[in-house]
């Protein structure tokens, strides 16, 4: 199955994420607490998806995703955004990002942006 990179810099966010994919057969390759972490484990871990969170320290969500594109112009990335962000999700749509999820979502909108991601 899928190998999924989660990155926020929430850990219960990522704790959460990873509680609602496992079941369903997804593989957590990796997690990571800010943009920069999530360009280092995406060129190390070669996930199949990236769940990436726009709001970050020291990188955020759309500057990762550009340089995750840059490494990997293929790079699968969904972006998790709070409300009231749609300026940068539309940014990050610019950018390469495959699809976008709005906090707090409902595990069934998860799994379905991966399953529409993965093909």
């Amino acid at each position: 199955m899928a190998r999924v990179l989660i990155v926020d810099d929430a850990s219960f966010m990522r704790m959460t994420i990873k509680k609602m994919i496992e079941p369903e057969g997804y593989t957590v390759a990796g997690e990571a607490g800010n943009g920069v972490e999530a360009v280092q484990k995406y060129m190390e871990l070669q996930p199949d998806v990236v769940m990436l969170d726009i709001t970050m320290p020291e990188m955020n969500g759309v500057d990762a995703l550009k340089r995750m594109k840059e490494y990997d112009p293929n790079a699968k990335v969904i972006i998790c955004s709070a409300m009231g962000q749609q300026a940068m999700v539309a940014q990050a749509i610019q950018n390469g990002a495959k699809d976008f999820i709005v906090k707090p979502f409902e595990k069934d909108r998860l799994i379905a942006a991966l399953k529409r991601v993965l093909g």
